[in-house]
C-alpha cells in the first residue's frame, strides 16, 4: 500500500490486531519477542508476503525498570513473537514502567480498549472509498437531477475493484445534496467504531468483527472541491488541495505565475474547519459582508455549512424584528449557544470524519482531470484550425495506427472527426497514445511538442503497478512540468484559467498517498450510473429514491447470495447461514446473469500456452482438412541463429496466438521482449511464427530487432532497426515471451502516403465505394510508443532508462515562466485599454446623443400576428437607464441603437379561443423596455416579464 496506510493514517484506524491461531496481539501492547526481547507494536504491516509490524523496542535497566524507545521503530517479524500482553500479565512479567514512558501515557493504554470491543473475536478495519455526483435518471438527454453516492470496499485488489460487481450503491436523491447524504454515511461508519461489524471469515470460519473507515473521496473535480470546503475555482484561492493563490491581475506578475506550476502549501480539513467556526460566528453578529470578506481572503466556503450560515443571518434579523430595543449582543450570544449546542449538524461531516481529510484524501481523478482535461484542451486547440484536406489527411493517418499492444478497441478515424467536438473518454484514450504519430505537419511546433508531454505523461499516470516510488515521482514531476510549461507557450491564459492544468502539479504526491492513480479512477463508478438509471425509469416516479434504493438494495442482496455470503441465522443464536449449493453454483453456470450483476470471471491463461490455427469451415462433399501441420525447415525457423538446437525436419502444428509470461495474447505480426535462449538477455522481435509439436512444447520464431542508443528526433521515441540492416530470426521458447508491446512504422521517415485503395465494408458486404488508405514503404524502421499505456511499466523496465526518462522542455523553467508572464501582462493590459477605450467612446456618444421628446398621442394600437403592438408614439423618452452606456449596448458598425417597443397581450379572452390575438388565462404581459442594437435581418427578442411574477416563452 501507499503512504497513507503505510505511514500517514492514523493508527487508531487502522488494523489493531494480527490473529496467531487463537493468540491475539493487539498494537499498543507489550509483547515478547522469542528472543526474549520486549516491544510494542504500533501497526501492522505485510512485507515480502509475511505479516511483519512496526514497533517500539522497550529497554529495561538493571533494576527491571521499562522505557519505552520510540524515537525509531523496528521491523519485527509476526512469527518471531512468543507472547502477548494477557499472556504476560497473567504470568505477573509486566515490567515497572519509567517516568518518561508513564508521562506519554503508554502504561494506560495497555490493555487496548479495542479488545472490549472485539468479545473475543479477530477484529479488523475496514476501509472503503466513497463516490458521489449527480446523474440523470434518464436515458434521454432530458435532465432528471439525483444525487447518488456508491462506494467500493479498498482493501480489495485492484484488478477486483474496476470490476461493477464491486460497486455499491449506498444511496440517492433528487433533493439531498451529498453532502447531506454522507452525513447519513458517517452516522452509519462511526456506529461501528462502538460496535463493530460481525462477519464470518470464510478462511478460518469463524466470526470476525469489523471497523469501517473512508478512505478516499472519488469524485470528479467540481464535486472535490465542494467536500473539501472550498470556494471553487473560480476564487482567488482556486485549488482545493493548496493555498495557491492571486487576484487576475497578481496571478500575471513574474512571482505568482511561476507559483501556478507547482503545488503550494497543503490545505488542512482542520484549517478548513477552524476557518468555517470564525465565519459562523461572524454570522452570530448578523453581518453577511464580513463573511463573504473572509471567504474571498482565505478560500474557504462551504456549501453545507452556507446553508446554516444564511439560517443565522436571517435568526438574527428575525430576532430584531420581534424585538427592536433588544441588544445586538444579546442575541449575538443566544445564536453563538445554539451554534455550540448544534455543532454536529453545521459542520460537513467530510471535515469531520475520523480518519478522512478530504483536502488531502480527494486524489486527482485522471479521467476528469487527463482525458476529458488536458488531452481534450490540447485536442480542440489542435482540430478546430483544420481545413477540410487536413482532416482527411488526419483521418487516413489514425486509421493506419496499429493497434496490437495498446488495448483500445478498433479505432474508427472518421467518426473520431465527424465528431471532434462531442467525444467521450474511451476516443480520447485512443488520441492520447496515437496522436503524436498523426499531427505532424498539422499542427506548429508548439503544439506538436505539447502533444508529446501530453503523451508521455498519459502514459505515466497509467501505470498499474510502481517498482521504484522514487524514480517513478521524478519521471512524473518533469513530465507533469512539460505539459505545462507546454500549454503555456501555447496560451499563457490557459495556466490562469484551467484549474486542472494546475491539479496536475499535485499528482507526484497524490501518487505517494494512494499509490498509481489507476486505482482511484471513477470509470466504473460512472458505468454503474447505468444500472441505476434502470432502477430509475423502472421505477412508479412517486417516490424515485426511495423505489431506487429499495431495488438496488435488493440486488445487493442477490449478489451477497449468490456468491456464497454468509449471515446470521435468525433460528440459532451465534450460528450462520448462507445459500444452497445449486443457489451458489447458478451463477457460475449463467453467463448472462454474471453480465447482469457486473461479476467477471477471470480465468488467467497459462504463460507458454498457444490456441491452434483454426480449421478451414467445412464444406458440402468436401472433405473437412486436418488440423495445419508444417516442417520446420519450412518456415523461417531454418535461418535461425539457433537452428542447430532443432531438428529442422520434424512437423510442428500451426498456431494462432501464444500467451506471454504478462499473460498478453501474443499473434503472428506483434511487437514482443523476450528472453533470449542463448545470451538470458532480453530481446526485441516481432513475432513470426507460432508452433507447437503437439506434446505440450511450443515455440516462437522471432524476427530480431535492435533498439537504437538514442531517440528518434522527432517523435522522442526509441528506434527499432535490423541489426546492421541484416535479417536475423531466432527460436524462442513460448515460455520466454515475456510481454508485449505497441510498436508504429516511422511513415514520416519512410514517406508513407495513401496509395491504396480497398472496397469499403457496409454491414460486413464490401460496397463498389472504395476508400483510401496508407500504404507504408517498405523502410525497416519502427517507433516503439512509450505513449502506450498497455505495459508501460514493463516497457521502461526493459528498455535503457535513457531512452524513456522525460526530458524537460526548458532547461530554467523559471526564466520561461518569467517570460511568459511578461507577454501575458502585455496582452492582458492591451485587452484592458481597448475595452477601457471602447467604453469611453460609448460613453461619449451616448452623452452626445440626446433625442427630443415627442407628445404622446392616443392612437389606436396596431395588432401583428398573436401580440398587440402600441405605436412609436407610445414610447417613453429615453432617459439614462435607456442611454448606451452599458457594454454591448453598440452595434459593431457604429449604427446607433434603437429602443424596443412596448408590446402588450391581452389579460384574458372571453372566448376562450386561442386566435392570433389572445393569450387566454394570462395577465397582461409588459415587456420592458430595452436598447437593441440595429442589427442585419435579424430581430433580438426582449425579454418578457410578467407582472406577476410568472415568465412566458417571449419567442
Amino acid at each position: 500500500h501507499a503512504q497513507k496506510w503505510r505511514k500517514d493514517m492514523d493508527l487508531d484506524c487502522l488494523s489493531p490486531m494480527y490473529a496467531a491461531q487463537h493468540c491475539h496481539f493487539y498494537v499498543n501492547e507489550l509483547a515478547l519477542l522469542k528472543t526474549g526481547k520486549l516491544v510494542i507494536p504500533i501497526r501492522w504491516i505485510k512485507y515480502k508476503q509475511v505479516v511483519c509490524a512496526d514497533a517500539f523496542k522497550v529497554e529495561l535497566d538493571a533494576e527491571g525498570v521499562a522505557t519505552v524507545l520510540d524515537a525509531v521503530t523496528v521491523l519485527i517479524s509476526t512469527p518471531d513473537l512468543e507472547s502477548n500482553f494477557l499472556d504476560l500479565e497473567d504470568e505477573g512479567r509486566i515490567p515497572t514502567w519509567s517516568r518518561a514512558s508513564s508521562e506519554k501515557c503508554y502504561p494506560t493504554r495497555m490493555p487496548n480498549p479495542k479488545r472490549a470491543l472485539a468479545q473475543g473475536d479477530r477484529l479488523y478495519s475496514s476501509l472503503v472509498n466513497y463516490f458521489g455526483d449527480d446523474v440523470s435518471g434518464n436515458r434521454s438527454k432530458s435532465w432528471n437531477k439525483h444525487w447518488n453516492a456508491y462506494m467500493t470496499h479498498a482493501n480489495l485488489p485492484r484488478m477486483l475493484l474496476q470490476q461493477e460487481f464491486h460497486i455499491h450503491f449506498l444511496s440517492t436523491s433528487p433533493n439531498a445534496s451529498i453532502t447531506e447524504q454522507f452525513t447519513a454515511f458517517k452516522l452509519a461508519v462511526e456506529s461501528t467504531h462502538t460496535d463493530p461489524v460481525k462477519v464470518r471469515d470464510a478462511e478460518t470460519e469463524e466470526p470476525t468483527r469489523l471497523n469501517l473507515y473512508a478512505n478516499s473521496g472519488a469524485s470528479d473535480n467540481p464535486m472535490q472541491s465542494e467536500i473539501s470546503g472550498h470556494i471553487g475555482a473560480k476564487g482567488n484561492h482556486f485549488c482545493r488541495k493548496c493555498h495557491a493563490r492571486g487576484t487576475e491581475k497578481e496571478k500575471e506578475t513574474n512571482e505568482c505565475f511561476h507559483t501556478l506550476f507547482q503545488p503550494g502549501s497543503p490545505r488542512s480539513k482542520e484549517a478548513v474547519l477552524t476557518e468555517l467556526q470564525k465565519q459562523v460566528k461572524l454570522a452570530c453578529s448578523g453581518v453577511a459582508q464580513p463573511i463573504k470578506n473572509t471567504q474571498t481572503e482565505t478560500g474557504v466556503k462551504d456549501a453545507y455549512t452556507q446553508h446554516w450560515i444564511d439560517h443565522i443571518l436571517e435568526q438574527f434579523k428575525e430576532k430584531k424584528r420581534e424585538n427592536p430595543d433588544r441588544e445586538n449582543t444579546e442575541i449575538q450570544e443566544e445564536l453563538i449557544q445554539w451554534t455550540m449546542d448544534n455543532e454536529d449538524k453545521i459542520y460537513s461531516g467530510f471535515l469531520t470524519l475520523k480518519g478522512f481529510d478530504p483536502t488531502k484524501d480527494t486524489p486527482v481523478e485522471i479521467l476528469h482531470t487527463i482525458l476529458l482535461g488536458v488531452v481534450k484542451y490540447i485536442w480542440h486547440s489542435s482540430h478546430t484550425s483544420w481545413n477540410p484536406a487536413q482532416k482527411e489527411t488526419y483521418s487516413l493517418r489514425l486509421q493506419s495506427t496499429n493497434i496490437d499492444g495498446l488495448s483500445v478497441h478498433p479505432i474508427r478515424a472518421n467518426y473520431i472527426m465527424q465528431y471532434a467536438n462531442s467525444l467521450i473518454g474511451r476516443q480520447f484514450k485512443t488520441i492520447a497514445q496515437t496522436n503524436v504519430f498523426h499531427v505532424h505537419g498539422l499542427v506548429g511546433a508548439e503544439q506538436f511538442a505539447t502533444w508529446r508531454a501530453v503523451g508521455e505523461l498519459s502514459a505515466l499516470l497509467w501505470f498499474p503497478e510502481i517498482r521504484d516510488i522514487k524514480e517513478y515521482c521524478s519521471d512524473l514531476r518533469i513530465a507533469v512540468g512539460n505539459v505545462l510549461d507546454g500549454f503555456a507557450v501555447l496560451d499563457p491564459t490557459k495556466i490562469l484559467s484551467k484549474i486542472k492544468l494546475h491539479l496536475l502539479a499535485h499528482t507526484p504526491e497524490d501518487v505517494v498517498a494512494f499509490g498509481p492513480l489507476l486505482g482511484t479512477i471513477t470509470e466504473m463508478f460512472e458505468c454503474f450510473n447505468a444500472v441505476f438509471r434502470f432502477c430509475s425509469i423502472l421505477s412508479n416516479h412517486l417516490a424515485p429514491s426511495r423505489d431506487i434504493a429499495l431495488q438496488l438494495a435488493d440486488q445487493e442482496g442477490l449478489k451477497h447470495r449468490l456468491t456464497g455470503g454468509w449471515w446470521p441465522s435468525k433460528d440459532s443464536e451465534g450460528e450462520w447461514e448462507c445459500a444452497g449449493p445449486g443457489v451458489r453454483g447458478f451463477l457460475h453456470t449463467r453467463p448472462v446473469l454474471q453480465k447482469l450483476v457486473g461479476w467477471t470471471v477471470h480465468k488467467p491463461p497459462t504463460p507458454g500456452s498457444v490456441k491452434l490455427m483454426p480449421l478451414l469451415k467445412k464444406q458440402k462433399g468436401v472433405e473437412r482438412p486436418q488440423l495445419s501441420s508444417i516442417l520446420l525447415s519450412a518456415t523461417h525457423a531454418a535461418q535461425a541463429l539457433n537452428c542447430a538446437t532443432y531438428d529442422m525436419k520434424t512437423a510442428w502444428l500451426q498456431c494462432k496466438q501464444v500467451i506471454a509470461v504478462s499473460l498478453d495474447e501474443c499473434r503472428k505480426g506483434s511487437w514482443v521482449f523476450a528472453k533470449s535462449p542463448l545470451t538470458d538477455v532480453m530481446i526485441v522481435g516481432r513475432i513470426d511464427t507460432i508452433l507447437d509439436d503437439g506434446n505440450g512444447t511450443s515455440i516462437v520464431v522471432l524476427d530480431v530487432f535492435q533498439a537504437s542508443s538514442t531517440r528518434d528526433d522527432i517523435f522522442g521515441m526509441p528506434i527499432l532497426t535490423r541489426r546492421q540492416s541484416e535479417t536475423a530470426y531466432m527460436i524462442v521458447p513460448a515460455l520466454n515471451l515475456r510481454f508485449l508491446f505497441n510498436v508504429q512504422h516511422d511513415c514520416l521517415s519512410a514517406g508513407c502516403t495513401a496509395t491504396g485503395r480497398r472496397a469499403r465494408m457496409q454491414e460486413r458486404v464490401e460496397s463498389a465505394i472504395t476508400d483510401k488508405f496508407i500504404v507504408c514503404k517498405p523502410m525497416e524502421r519502427w517507433i516503439i510508443n512509450t505513449h502506450a499505456f498497455h505495459n508501460a511499466h514493463l516497457l521502461r523496465q526493459a528498455l535503457p532508462r535513457g531512452l524513456t526518462v522525460p526530458i524537460p522542455l526548458f532547461a530554467d523553467r523559471k526564466a520561461k515562466h518569467d517570460e511568459l508572464a511578461s507577454a501575458l501582462r502585455e496582452t492582458k493590459d492591451g485587452k484592458r485599454k481597448r475595452a477601457r477605450e471602447k467604453r469611453e467612446a460609448k460613453k461619449a456618444e451616448g452623452g452626445s446623443r440626446s433625442r427630443p421628446q415627442k407628445d404622446k398621442q392616443a392612437q389606436k394600437p396596431r395588432t401583428k400576428g398573436r401580440v398587440t403592438v402600441a405605436d412609436k408614439s407610445d414610447q417613453e423618452d429615453s432617459g439614462p437607464e435607456n442611454s448606451s452606456d452599458s457594454d454591448g449596448s453598440d452595434d459593431p458598425d457604429g449604427s446607433p441603437p434603437r429602443k424596443r417597443r412596448k408590446i402588450q397581450r391581452p389579460a384574458n379572452n372571453s372566448s376562450g379561443s386561442d386566435s392570433d390575438s389572445d393569450y387566454a388565462g394570462r395577465d397582461a404581459v409588459q415587456l420592458e423596455e430595452q436598447i437593441v442594437p440595429r442589427t442585419s435581418g435579424r430581430m433580438r427578442i426582449p425579454t418578457a416579464r410578467a407582472r406577476d411574477g410568472v415568465d412566458y416563452d417571449s419567442a
